[in-house]
């Protein structure tokens, strides 16, 4: 009797790790608790020198969804995920990092945009940007429509958040996956590369939890990122023979540090607001906002109702 062939998944999804045992247990778990649950987890260990390998064995054992492969030395993010691209089977390809959250109805929502516009080849989603704690920061929904997003990200703007994106195999392959030459900002790459072949889209739903935390390869790699996410754009510009502009300020990040200082002040989270205050005048020691932020946070009393 002839063996029967494998079921082709309809979703692979791709995750590298490296050192990130504090949020992995609830990073995995909210991939395997998907309500679509057709898809094989592809899981790169990147030499993670922490239990993170022991931890994704033990998943691996008790779940056959999951696909664990382990680097022998750390090779950086761009290439760990190629590595994972390489093993893809399913029609979509769904990036999530392991120090995020997926909510439950994610892949579903995704899948049903895609399957119903077949001209968009790579969707993101609306996310609730989370501290170290899992507390609230602000929450993000991005530029729908892919003229909006095109142009935005021709200027550096990145309007798709790299693990919420979901993308047609197809086109990933077509395209050569990540630039290995970018360590930081290869999903600005992607993108670009991608809507040069199709169209680009974001469901406005908070469908991510995107933790901000001093570890994160964005936090550690501002320099880095800023330097490659322009080389980036300069290379689509060069592709689609315009003449573009990069439009992000090096001081992004410090006024969205002070956004949500703000926010953690004004809901009466004193203690972290106070932390987010220091953020940001290490950040930008001249800039009076972050001192005003700490000061306030530290002498004035909280807004009416708050303990």
């Amino acid at each position: 009797m002839s063996q029967s062939t494998p079921k082709i998944p309809k979703i692979s999804v791709v995750m590298a790790v490296y050192n990130s045992t504090r949020y992995l247990q609830e990073s995995v778990e909210s991939v395997l608790n998907q309500t679509l649950n057709d898809f094989e987890f592809i899981i790169i260990d990147d030499g993670s020198t922490d239990a993170s390998w022991e931890m994704l064995r033990d998943y691996a054992t008790q779940d056959s969804r999951i696909k664990l492969v382990r680097n022998e030395r750390n090779l950086g993010l761009t290439k760990s995920l190629n590595r994972g691209l390489q093993l893809t089977q399913g029609e979509y390809i769904a990036r999530h990092d392991a120090d995020d959250v997926a909510l439950s109805e994610r892949f579903a929502h995704q899948v049903t945009f895609l399957r119903s516009h077949p001209e968009v080849v790579c969707l993101g989603t609306g996310q609730e940007w989370i501290d170290e704690e899992g507390d609230v920061l602000i929450q993000w929904q991005p530029t729908p429509n892919n003229e909006a997003l095109q142009r935005l990200l021709l200027s550096g703007h990145n309007h798709i958040c790299h693990p919420s994106a979901m993308m047609r195999r197809d086109t990933v392959l077509k395209v050569g996956g990540y630039d290995e030459t970018l360590r930081s900002a290869q999903d600005l790459d992607l993108w670009l590369k991608l809507g040069e072949i199709g169209q680009l889209a974001n469901l406005p739903d908070i469908l991510l939890r995107y933790r901000v935390h001093s570890n994160s390869v964005s936090e550690k790699k501002v320099k880095q990122q800023a330097e490659n996410a322009q080389e980036a754009c300069r290379r689509a510009w060069k592709r689609r023979g315009i003449a573009g502009c990069y439009e992000v300020s090096d001081s992004w990040r410090h006024s969205f540090i002070l956004r949500c200082g703000w926010h953690l002040f004004n809901n009466g989270r004193r203690r972290k607001a106070i932390a987010h205050g220091v953020r940001a005048i290490k950040a930008i020691p001249h800039n009076l906002e972050g001192w005003r932020l700490l000061t306030c946070a530290l002498i004035k009393p909280l807004p009416e109702g708050q303990p």
